[in-house]
């Protein structure tokens, strides 16, 4: 893979037409003539003026320049790359089904006609090693294919296992922690805010004490109205994380780590998004995540409404995971299935708008609607 001609698209040779930084394109492959435009024989005007563009006809026209075939040889040693020729799936015109159920990829076709990855074999190493630009990842990793499994992204079993969740783990994982989280804050507004130690030196402790201690409806009330705060706190969370994090696509640097990590974050998901052991986010990877929004959470409020406003964020994750599954692989109700219409639209029309996946509220707010 690392050996492959570097792979670039016409938006990247676009992007150089300056004396200082100049190529030109030609019969599939790129050229960087920098170098070349002061021993141009026929002045560095007449390359500069088709800087960025394909220069096969005008090569070909006698009238504005003649060329000799020593000039095709000498244009060789200056072949930096080729240009990628890869099928376009998503599209403007792309109408959403209620019965979405797209063909699998044949994967030895897809490889051969967009020399991008591989998806018999391991898939971060290629990117990691890939030899394509930026801007030929991010128009391929928006093209979705389709497996009947999921495809590898490690070749290590362990580190495949890490990347792979079935959907009822989520509920099972952070419902609980949710939920402790709950009766911490519950308990904290009944005996103060101070009145529990650090979980890691007695983690029992808030359940003996809400199974023994009165409880006042007013504690009851403060913890109920810092959950509500959560849910409303993560919806703009998702909105922030997807689009600024997840999306942060055209801030990348055009660098293999870059590109890996953005592949793992969220690209492969777009990649495969029918997947249906990556449609939800690993328990590491949210643990990662959130650590920081929790953190911050004590920062800006006392123990017993930070962990009120957590654990209502932390209930509202797993609706958001849950529904983004339900989004992809399930019959719905009226609300929902309008909702999976439009987060459909976001991988298969335009992957720039429609970050919404509960609600479009702050796609409404941020002017992010997609029209579906």
């Amino acid at each position: 893979m690392s050996k492959r001609i570097r792979i670039f698209t016409l938006e990247d040779v676009a992007a150089h037409r300056s004396a200082g930084s100049c190529w030109v394109s030609r019969s599939g492959k790129v050229y960087d003539v920098t170098n070349f435009l002061q021993d141009h024989p026929g002045g560095d005007d007449l390359i500069l003026k088709h800087a960025g563009k394909d220069i096969g006809e005008t090569m070909k026209d006698a009238s504005e320049h003649d060329h000799s075939d020593s000039a095709y040889d000498m244009m060789e040693e200056m072949v930096i790359g080729r240009l990628g020729a890869g099928e376009q799936v998503v599209s403007e015109d792309w109408v959403p089904e209620d019965d979405f159920n797209p063909e699998d990829t044949d994967v030895a076709r897809d490889f051969e006609k967009n020399a991008f990855l591989d998806l018999r074999r391991p898939l971060l190493r290629q990117v990691w090693e890939s030899n394509f630009s930026k801007s030929y990842y991010l128009q391929q990793v928006h093209q979705p294919r389709h497996l009947r499994e999921s495809a590898r992204l490690f070749g290590p079993e362990i580190l495949e296992l890490t990347t792979r969740t079935k959907w009822f783990v989520i509920p099972t994982l952070w419902l609980p922690i949710a939920a402790y989280l709950f009766a911490r804050s519950v308990v904290q507004f009944t005996l103060g805010p101070y009145a529990l130690p650090r979980f890691t030196e007695d983690p029992v402790l808030p359940l003996k004490l809400l199974a023994t201690t009165a409880i006042p409806v007013s504690a009851l009330a403060k913890t109920t109205l810092s959950f509500f705060l959560g849910n409303f706190v993560w919806t703009i969370l998702e909105y922030i994380f997807h689009r600024f994090l997840f999306h942060i696509d055209y801030y990348l640097p055009d660098h293999p780590a870059a590109l890996t990590l953005h592949f793992l974050l969220h690209g492969i998901h777009h990649y495969m998004p029918m997947d249906r052991l990556r449609l939800v986010m690993p328990p590491f990877m949210f643990a990662a995540l959130s650590f920081p929004m929790t953190q911050l959470a004590h920062v800006l409020f006392p123990p017993s409404m930070a962990n009120g406003v957590i654990a209502g964020a932390f209930s509202f994750y797993v609706l958001y995971d849950c529904m983004h599954y339900a989004l992809h692989h399930s019959r719905l109700p009226a609300y929902v299935k309008e909702m999976k219409k439009y987060h459909l639209a976001h991988h298969y029309k335009n992957f720039e708008l429609g970050f919404g996946v509960t609600s479009k509220i702050w796609d409404y707010v941020f002017n992010t609607v997609l029209p579906v």
